[in-house]
């Protein structure tokens, strides 16, 4: 992708300093980590989210950590999308998923919400659900205990320890993403 047509990277959360090391918040700890790789430090506050933006691979690139609460994601972007005129395609949503085991990685061009509350919002918001997402395994939460509790918790210590390289492989998958496509993307990081 090196046309001049802007990409948007949004990773899901929830904001404040309670929150930041929780699950839920894995979303917003991978596109911090690819801001910090790219060096993108450009930042302000803009559609209800802290926004990134630079140039990568000759186009604009903007990273977004929606501040208006994970059920309300759907108001950030698509303030983000109007305002930048940002195709669908030229979207990906990096969130937490629970059916998919710790440190997994799917990569899809569309699809529902699964449950995850910051993905319906954007769908009800945008009007579609046609728009790539990279979803990130948290496992499901142990015996009985609910989902929404489980989320909003810390990754356990093993996990903590195996946090850098996830994300480091997420950040791959943004990578391929941005440079290659979905179709590498998902031919990459699906099979795996």
């Amino acid at each position: 992708m090196t046309d001049t047509t802007p990409s948007l990277i949004v990773g899901l959360g929830n904001p404040g300093k309670e929150y930041a090391s929780n699950r839920h918040n894995i979303g917003f700890m991978a596109v911090e980590s690819f801001a910090k790789q790219h060096k993108i430090m450009n930042l302000k506050v803009q559609g209800k989210a802290i926004v990134y933006s630079g140039t990568l691979h000759g186009g604009k690139v903007i990273v977004a950590k929606p501040q208006t609460f994970m059920n309300l994601s759907g108001q950030s972007v698509q303030s983000l999308v109007n305002f930048y005129k940002i195709p669908l395609d030229r979207i990906i949503i990096v969130h937490d998923d629970l059916d998919l085991p710790f440190g997994v990685l799917r990569i899809r061009p569309d699809g529902g919400a699964g449950g995850q509350n910051g993905i319906r919002s954007i769908i009800e918001k945008l009007g579609t659900n046609e728009f790539p997402r990279l979803r990130v395994g948290i496992d499901r939460p142990p015996g009985r205990m609910d989902a929404a509790a489980y989320v909003l918790q810390d990754f356990n210590k093993d996990q903590t320890a195996e946090l850098p390289a996830l994300l480091e492989k997420t950040v791959d998958g943004l990578n391929t993403w941005l440079e290659n496509g979905i179709m590498d993307a998902m031919n990459k990081f699906n099979n795996k």
